[in-house]
């Protein structure tokens, strides 16, 4: 019989280190936990080759600085001059922030104790790094005997992160700044092939090619909304370092749903 316990527990583990690598924040506290959580798995990793990739990080990350890290976050994400890589699911779903998939995931929330700090963290609830700390946080829970959680957890996973996660994992991957996050994307790929297996989950079929290059080529309509949105994460990362940690970021809990 399966140690559901244990499972859940480096299940959690994961999530939590993904959702490290895809909240950026300039907090030194934050950036020595995501140093620990690889020290961490690179000990008993999914495979060998993600076993090679986790050394790999280990060996790029400046164990007293995360400069290099943050270059490197900017250059994937944020670069205005160079191919950017955008990071909610809407937009991989239907070409656009704030789709269908934003309202999903904010209903999945809703389902929950947790709740988006939006005084804090101002990424949508169908970005990457929201969804991976959400994830760690109801694994972290389903591991502590809270079950209502699992249907939930694995409802996000099947709807909204199996259907972009290959696809951006490939992005970034293959991107010509990427090189402590091409490492990571190794280890991404090892993990979900595990969930797919453990939630008993298909990997989705590869979306129409024509229809990928189609969106890549429309002009990109933003909203008022994106507009603020942007401007507010913009200001928050210009504040410095923080004392939170992504989990603090993204969630208040509200005791009383």
């Amino acid at each position: 019989m399966q140690d559901n316990q244990a499972i859940n527990k480096a299940r959690a583990l994961y999530y939590n280190l993904f959702a490290n690598f895809f909240v950026a924040s300039p907090d030194t506290t934050t950036y020595l936990e995501l140093v620990r959580l690889v020290n961490v798995l690179k000990e008993n990793p999914l495979e060998p080759s993600s076993g090679k990739a986790l050394e790999s990080i280990s060996s790029k990350l400046d164990p007293s600085s995360n400069i290099a890290l943050l270059q490197e976050f900017d250059e994937l994400f944020h670069n205005p001059t160079s191919a950017t890589i955008r990071t909610t699911a809407s937009f991989y779903d239907e070409g656009i922030e704030s789709g269908k998939k934003r309202v999903e995931m904010i209903n999945f929330v809703a389902k929950t104790k947790l709740r988006r700090d939006e005084k804090n963290y101002y990424e949508y609830e169908d970005s990457i790094g929201f969804i991976f700390s959400l994830m760690a946080q109801l694994t972290d829970e389903i591991s502590q005997g809270e079950k209502i959680y699992e249907n939930t957890v694995h409802c996000i996973f099947d709807q909204i992160l199996n259907e972009f996660i290959d696809e951006i994992g490939k992005e970034i991957y293959e991107h010509e700044h990427g090189n402590i996050y091409k490492d990571l994307m190794i280890v991404l790929n090892s993990f979900v092939e595990f969930e797919r297996l453990y939630l008993e989950v298909s990997k989705p079929a590869p979306k129409p090619k024509q229809a990928k290059e189609d969106a890549s080529c429309a002009v990109e309509e933003i909203s008022e909304e994106e507009k603020q949105r942007r401007a507010r994460n913009k200001a928050l990362k210009a504040l410095g370092p923080k004392e939170e940690t992504p989990k603090d970021i993204q969630y208040d809990v509200e005791e009383d749903i």
